[in-house]
């Protein structure tokens, strides 16, 4: 996915957390496999170029496909699986595939996990009996600098930002086509990366307006950083 994984499990390394952990790698070449639109040869590439129906890329596809038309009506078309006019689900993907790794390592036992696919994380359990996991959020103005630390909680959390810290203005404004540039960065809290990823990046697609509408959702949590280098955040958001 153009990206780096990691895998931080703190429960013992019984056979069935080794197996699961092979599954999950597996399951995150996989789904590059299906998904990449740097591939010619992935699903979705051929389905963009009319190659394939949905129907015979399987329904894995289906499925995101699925997920990206209820996040487009969530956001008011804020999000969008064709940014720039082309077939690129990437938005909905990483943060589904890095759940369902994260479920595939607690269904064999292991508890207490961080799942992290380029900074956008699924933490489930504690670092250690009594103590939280807790995730440092880059600066996108300050290399080498935080601009905030979440701490998780109970039942699990999933942290997504999006910004131009590593990729430059990447996230597209899907009614203009052009970069979104009035936020540096987001970061969305939740429950489930699924969800949290694709609305974080809608969220940094609206720009001014991601305040009021963060400020809005029930299961959410944000915290921005502007172009010019102001910071807010939602009440509740978990620092």
């Amino acid at each position: 996915m153009g990206t780096v994984f990691s895998f931080d499990i703190r429960d013992p390394a019984t056979p069935a957390v080794r197996r699961a952990l092979e599954e999950a790698v597996a399951w995150l070449h996989h789904v590059d496999e299906v998904f990449s639109p740097y591939r010619p040869a992935s699903a979705v590439s051929r389905l963009g170029r009319g190659e394939l129906s949905v129907e015979r890329c399987g329904p894995e596809v289906a499925e995101v496909l699925g997920l990206c038309e209820a996040a487009a009506r969530a956001t008011d078309g804020w999000f969008s699986p064709t940014p720039g006019g082309r077939l690129d689900p990437s938005g909905m993907v990483k943060g589904w595939a890095v759940e369902r790794a994260s479920r595939i390592l607690s269904e064999a036992g292991a508890r207490n996990s961080c799942v992290n696919g380029g900074g956008d994380i699924q933490l489930r359990g504690e670092a250690a009996p009594g103590v939280p996991w807790r995730v440092g959020i880059a600066h996108p103005l300050r290399p080498g600098a935080l601009c905030a630390v979440v701490t998780g909680r109970e039942g699990g959390l999933a942290v997504a930002t999006s910004g131009t810290a590593e990729r430059g203005s990447h996230v597209l404004d899907p009614h203009t086509g052009e970069p979104a540039t009035t936020l540096a960065s987001l970061t969305l809290t939740g429950p489930g990366l699924t969800w949290t990823d694709a609305l974080a990046t809608a969220a940094f697609a609206m720009g001014a307006g991601a305040r009021a509408w963060t400020a809005s959702l029930e299961t959410h949590e944000a915290l921005a950083v502007t172009a010019t280098g102001e910071l807010w955040q939602t009440p509740g958001f978990p620092t």
